[in-house]
């Protein structure tokens, strides 16, 4: 005769049993929409590109070594790959200057708006939505229309006597940064908002009672209490600035590439899909490894805060 607890622990297993073969419908659905194309684009790296786009299926390897280096088409010697360099450099650099950039104008935009009566907060909150619900291509051309020479800020300029000619700033790295910055700007402040909202800002006051300074409030009691908003506010703008595309082809031109337009170069007019497939995964390593690192830095520091 079975005891209550063999039974409870029979049922309970029953009920694990159940949940699992619930669930196994939707999470056979996920693992082959999450890991399916990343496995096509990961077997594609390693074939041979076809004649006219698509693949060979024959094995090769010159996909990951054309990601950074090229073969000369005398000797058939390797040597640095220096445009694939300067675009991975480019991309990486703009991506971190753009979190830097909307991390700037983000956290004193998210303070203001936790410093405000409930009733404006939702008034802010939003204002700062409004630019989701336009498309990010008229957002961009929006950008453009503001940055070019003819545009709103040459014209004011020119007519205040500031300058004498247009200031080029479409097609420069310049403007792609400006792009991202105001694209991406929202991802930042809602982050750092969410976990500024929650702060008790009697600590600030109590901060400014011991005669702490502003900056050193900020420094020692706002900042490390939001900082999880921050470090999610950064993940959700890197990664989509690492791999922007709409934005850096309307405002930096063919000459200003970034990784996607480098990859979608490889996919269309190269029609070299194994190495389009390369970068690809290149490019999600590299975020990858980016996140663990902020992630377990972060860690640490709120293991040492804590």
């Amino acid at each position: 005769m079975a005891t209550a607890e063999e039974v409870a622990k029979a049922a309970e297993r029953r009920d694990v049993r159940d949940r699992w073969l619930l669930s196994a419908p939707a999470l056979l659905v996920i693992l082959l929409a999450a890991t399916g194309p990343l496995l096509i684009v990961l077997v594609y790296s390693f074939l041979t590109p076809g004649a006219y786009g698509d693949v060979k299926w024959q094995f090769s390897s010159d996909a990951w070594t054309s990601v950074f280096l090229e073969r000369d088409i005398f000797d058939d010697t390797l040597s640095l790959a220096a445009a694939h360099v300067t675009i991975f450099w480019r991309s990486i650099k703009l991506a971190i200057v753009t979190t830097l950039a909307t991390l700037a104008l983000g956290f004193p935009t998210a303070y203001f708006m936790a410093t405000r009566s409930e009733k404006t907060r939702d008034l802010w909150l939003f204002l700062i939505t409004i630019p989701f619900w336009t498309n990010l291509l008229i957002r961009t051309f929006a950008v453009l229309q503001i940055i070019r020479n003819e545009g709103i800020i040459n014209t004011i300029l020119l007519k205040l006597g500031i300058i004498s000619a247009p200031i080029q700033i479409l097609y420069t790295d310049t403007a792609i940064l400006i792009g991202m910055a105001y694209v991406y700007l929202p991802l930042m402040v809602l982050p750092i908002y969410a976990s500024m909202e929650k702060l008790d800002f009697r600590l600030v006051e109590a901060g400014y009672d011991l005669y702490a300074t502003r900056f050193k409030v900020l420094r020692k009691i706002i900042f490390p209490l939001v900082k999880p908003g921050v470090i999610a506010g950064s993940i959700l703008v890197f990664i989509p600035a690492l791999g922007a595309y709409v934005t850096p082809s309307v405002l930096g031109g063919g000459k200003n590439m970034m990784l996607s337009n480098l990859i979608e170069l490889q996919f269309g007019q190269g029609r070299n899909w194994p190495l389009g497939s390369a970068l690809s995964i290149t490019v999600m390593i590299i975020v990858m490894v980016a996140l663990l690192a902020y992630v377990r830095n972060a860690g640490k520091s709120g293991v040492r805060h804590g």
